[in-house]
C-alpha cells in the first residue's frame, strides 16, 4: 500500500490549463483516467487527508505510484482523449458500462461490392449501417424476412456467394425471389447496391418514399386489370407495412432522440437507452454499471455519454455518425461539463445536438418508460447477483488472511497442464481481476522442453509455462522502462496510447497452479531462477482442495463454505476448462495433418490445389514432376520436392489427411 504523499507533485509544477491525467501502479499500469478544466485544481482533490476522501477513492489513491497529465487545448479534446485512453488501458478504477447482454443489429455491409444483410453482435465494423438494436435475433430475422419481398439484398455467406459464381446457379433465395441474384447476374452489381441503399432508407424512418409509389403501382396495374401484379404488389405493401407497425409511433414524425434513464445507488446503477428515429422506437440497450470511484449522477451521465458516443466518434461514415448521434440526447440529469460535451457531440454528428431533461410532454412520459425499465433491469441484476460484489471482496480478503498476504490478491493467475499420454502438451493461464475472468487476457503455452519434443511429466510442464510467461514479465519491464512511473507531465510519445505497456509487463498479486507440492516446488523453482520475489504462490490439489504454499509441509485448510476456497475453485476449475479446449484444438490439427505438411515450399494453399486437382494422395503419389508441375502455383523445383517427399518410406498419408 503506498503513501499518497510519496508522489504527490509541487502545486507548482501542475498546470491550471484543461487536460487529462492518468493514476498508475507501482508496474507502471494504467489504474485510473480523469479529465480536468483545471488540472491543478482536480489533481489537489485526491491529494487530500485519507480519511476526508471516500472509501473507493482512498483505494485507488493507495494503490497507485505515479500521477502524470497531458495539457490538451480544450475540453472538448480532454473527452475525446478521456476516451481514447479508457478504451485503450482498461483501468479498473474507472466507471464501466458492460452491456447486460449483447444486443443483436440488422447489418448491411455497404461497403463491400455485393452488399449483405445480415445479423451482427459485437463490435461495430466500418462501412457497414448498422439497425436496432432488436431485444431478439428473431425479431431481425422476421423484419428483414418481409422486408426481402420488396428490397431483395444478398443476404447469404462470402463462401455460398463464391460457389453460386462458380457454378452459375443462385441459391434457394433466388429461386423463390427473396434475392435478386447478383451472383449469376440477374441484376448488376451497381443495381444490387442501390437495392441495398433503399433497404437502409427505409429502416433509418423513410417509409413514405416507399409505402407512396408502391400504392399507386397497384391501383395502375388494377385498373389495367394486371391483378397478379396488383397482388403481389398489395401483398408487398403489407409486409412493409408489418415491419412499419411493429415501432410503435411515440413521438412526432422526424423526432430523432437518445433517451436515458438512471436508476441506482451507492454501488451500482443501470442505464436504460430508447433510441427513437423518425418519431418510431428503433432500439433499446442497456447497462449496469458498478461504481468503482466516487461519482454524483451528473458524473455518471457525462461518462455514459463519453462511451456511448466514443465509438461513433472513431467512425470514418459520416452517415454512420449522423444515425449514431442523434439531434437531441434526453437525459435524467444535465452532466457536468454539459457545453463540451454538447460541442463534442455536435461535431461527431455534423449538425447541433441538444443535450436536455425533459420536463414536460410525450417526451417527458417516455422517460418516465425508460426509467421504469432501468429500476426494472436493477432489481433483477440484484436477484442474479445478490451480494456479488460483497461477496466477492469477502472471498479476497479470506484468500488474503489464508495465505497471510500483505494485500489483497486483485489480480489472480492461475496454470493448469493438458496432455494426452505426454502429447501434444499445454499450459494454460487464465487470469481473475477482482474475482472476475479477464478473458482478453488467458494465454496459452505449447509445451516443448529443451529439445523441443516436449516435458516427461507435468511439474516439468509446470516449470516451463511459469518460466515462460515470468521471462516475458521480465522482459517487457525493461524494454518499457522505469521513466514511466515519474510524477508529472507525460512526454510526447509516453502520450500515445499504442505505447502503453504490454500485458506481460506487470506481475500478479497471486500465482495460482493447479496441483499440490510437487507442482508448487517446480513453480517456485522456476521464480527463483529468474529471481522474481514479489509474487505470491500456491497450489490448489483436486482430492481434497486442500491450499499448498511452497517449502511448507502441511496445507493450509480452508473452510469447505468459505467464499475464497469457492473463488480459488472457480479459478482452477477455468484454467482446467482453457487448458483442455486448448489441447483439444492443438490435438485435432495434428490428426487432420497432411503428408504434405513440412514440404518446402508447400504451404496449406498449395497443398489444397494439389489434393483438389489430383483427388487424393494416392493420385498425387503417383504422378510425375511434369504433371505436379502444370498445377498452378506449383514450378518444377516445388513439384521435385512434392515427389521427394511422397517417395519417402515414412511418407503415408494420415488416416483423417484431408483429400480436398
Amino acid at each position: 500500500m503506498a503513501d499518497p504523499s510519496s508522489y504527490r507533485p509541487r502545486p507548482g509544477e501542475i498546470p491550471t490549463d484543461p487536460g487529462v491525467y492518468r493514476f498508475r501502479d507501482e508496474h507502471g499500469r494504467v489504474i485510473y483516467v480523469g479529465k480536468a478544466k483545471n488540472l491543478r485544481q482536480r489533481l489537489a482533490n485526491y491529494f487530500q487527508p485519507l480519511a476526508s476522501l471516500h472509501p473507493r477513492t482512498q483505494q485507488m489513491v493507495t494503490t497507485a505510484a505515479s500521477v502524470q497529465w497531458t495539457v490538451v487545448r480544450t475540453e472538448v479534446e480532454a473527452l475525446a482523449l478521456e476516451y481514447s485512453w479508457i478504451k485503450e488501458f482498461d483501468p479498473r478504477f474507472n466507471v464501466k458500462y458492460r452491456d447486460d447482454k449483447s444486443y443483436p443489429y440488422l447489418a448491411v455491409t455497404l461497403g463491400e461490392a455485393v452488399p449483405r444483410a445480415q445479423v451482427l453482435r459485437g463490435a461495430k465494423r466500418p462501412g457497414t449501417r448498422y439497425f436496432g438494436p432488436f431485444g431478439h435475433a428473431w425479431a431481425i430475422r422476421e423484419t428483414l424476412d418481409l422486408l426481402l419481398r420488396v428490397f431483395p439484398v444478398r443476404t447469404c455467406s462470402a463462401g455460398v456467394y463464391r460457389r453460386a459464381e462458380q457454378t452459375g446457379r443462385p441459391c434457394l433465395l433466388g429461386y423463390i425471389d427473396k434475392c435478386s441474384a447478383p451472383c449469376v447476374g440477374r441484376i448488376s452489381q451497381a443495381d444490387h447496391h442501390a437495392l441495398a441503399e433503399d433497404l437502409c432508407a427505409f429502416m433509418a424512418g423513410d417509409a413514405a418514399r416507399f409505402l407512396g409509389p408502391l400504392t399507386a403501382q397497384m391501383r395502375e396495374a388494377s385498373a389495367d386489370l394486371e391483378f397478379e401484379r396488383a397482388a403481389r404488389l398489395r401483398d408487398d405493401i403489407v409486409a412493409l407495412e408489418k415491419v412499419v407497425e411493429r415501432n410503435a409511433v411515440v413521438l412526432d414524425d422526424g423526432t430523432d432522440a437518445d433517451i436515458f434513464a438512471l436508476a441506482g445507488d451507492e454501488l451500482e446503477a443501470a442505464v436504460q437507452v430508447f433510441h427513437v428515429r423518425g418519431g418510431r422506437i428503433r432500439g433499446q440497450r442497456g447497462w449496469v454499471v458498478e461504481k468503482v470511484e466516487e461519482i454524483t449522477d451528473a458524473g455518471l451521465v457525462a461518462q455514459l455519454l463519453v462511451q456511448v458516443y466514443g465509438e461513433a466518434a472513431e467512425s470514418d461514415d459520416r452517415d454512420a455518425r449522423r444515425e449514431g448521434v442523434p439531434r437531441e440526447v434526453l437525459v435524467p440529469f444535465l452532466p457536468d461539463d454539459v457545453d463540451g460535451l454538447t460541442a463534442w457531440l455536435t461535431g461527431v454528428r455534423g449538425s447541433r445536438v441538444e443535450i436536455r431533461v425533459p420536463q414536460r410532454g410525450t417526451k417527458a412520459t417516455l422517460a418516465e418508460t425508460v426509467h421504469k425499465n432501468a429500476e426494472h433491469a436493477l432489481a433483477l441484476h440484484r436477484t442474479r447477483r445478490t451480494g456479488d460484489l460483497t461477496t466477492r471482496s469477502q472471498a479476497l480478503r479470506e484468500i488474503q488472511d489464508a495465505l497471510e498476504l500483505d494485500s489483497a490478491p486483485l489480480r489472480i493467475e492461475c496454470f493448469d497442464i493438458s496432455t494426452t499420454q505426454g502429447t501434444h502438451q499445454v499450459a494454460s493461464m487464465v487470469v481473475f481481476e477482482d474475482g472476475l475472468a479477464r478473458k482478453s487476457e488467458y494465454r496459452t503455452f505449447a509445451i516443448k522442453g529443451p529439445d523441443g519434443d516436449g516435458v516427461p511429466d507435468d511439474t516439468a510442464a509446470m516449470h516451463e509455462a511459469i518460466t515462460r510467461r515470468f521471462r516475458r514479465y521480465l522482459a517487457d519491464r525493461a524494454n518499457a522502462g522505469e521513466p514511466e512511473l515519474a510524477t508529472g507531465a507525460l512526454d510526447e510519445d509516453d502520450a500515445l496510447p499504442a505505447e502503453e505497456r504490454k500485458r506481460f509487463a506487470y506481475p500478479p498479486n497471486l500465482v495460482v497452479v493447479d496441483g499440490g507440492q510437487p507442482q508448487v516446488a517446480a513453480a517456485r523453482r522456476a521464480l527463483d531462477e529468474l529471481g522474481v520475489t514479489d509474487v505470491a504462490l500456491c497450489g490448489l490439489a483436486k482430492r481434497l482442495e486442500e491450499v499448498w504454499l511452497p517449502d511448507d509441509d502441511y496445507p493450509v485448510i480452508m473452510e469447505r463454505t468459505s467464499e475464497g476456497l469457492y473463488l480459488l475453485q472457480r479459478v482452477r476449475d477455468e484454467a482446467h476448462r482453457f487448458a483442455i479446449a486448448a489441447h483439444r484444438k492443438r490435438r485435432g490439427r495434428a490428426m487432420t495433418s497432411s503428408v504434405l505438411d513440412g514440404v518446402p515450399g508447400v504451404g496449406p494453399a498449395r497443398a489444397k490445389k494439389l489434393l483438389t486437382h489430383f483427388g487424393s494422395v494416392k493420385r498425387l503419389r503417383a504422378a510425375s514432376v511434369e504433371e505436379i508441375a502444370t498445377v498452378p502455383g506449383m514450378g518444377p523445383q516445388t513439384a521435385a520436392a512434392v515427389v521427394a517427399a511422397l517417395a519417402s518410406p515414412g511418407a503415408t498419408p494420415e488416416r483423417n489427411a484431408p483429400t480436398s
